[in-house]
């Protein structure tokens, strides 16, 4: 059973590829790129979508760490209130370090989607 799951997903994986690059390679032409020239058209449209990717997993890396960091000083505060600015400050740490995954994901999409280092090649 197990070994169906996963080829079904990688078949639904591959369709899903082949749709997203087939529908690039077909705006292509309406940009005013060369006729055959579709490998710069797919690069472009796999860095968008990478971008997307990498985004989507770093907001879901963040998000609970952020969420638990607040709901256990929460905790702490209502069993001990006079320590309220202790854990205030280690709270607000720990939420700087786990923010600071979102913000190189998005430094990584930023990267991917305007200085993409793949396009010299491409374009030579």
């Amino acid at each position: 059973m197990r070994k169906s799951l996963k080829g079904m997903v990688y078949g639904l994986f591959t369709v899903f590829f082949l749709l997203v690059s087939a529908s690039v390679v077909m705006a292509a032409e309406e940009a005013g790129l060369p006729s055959g020239d579709y490998t710069s058209a797919i690069v472009i449209g796999c860095s968008v979508i990478a971008a997307g990717i990498v985004m989507g997993l770093g907001a879901l890396g963040a998000g609970p760490g952020m969420g638990q960091a607040t709901s256990g000083a929460a905790n702490a505060v209502g069993r001990n209130p006079d320590a309220h600015g202790k854990i205030m400050l280690t709270m607000l740490v720990g939420m700087a370090m786990t923010e600071s995954i979102a913000i190189y994901t998005l430094v990584i999409a930023l990267v991917v989607l305007y200085a993409n280092p793949l396009l010299k090649y491409v374009f030579g």
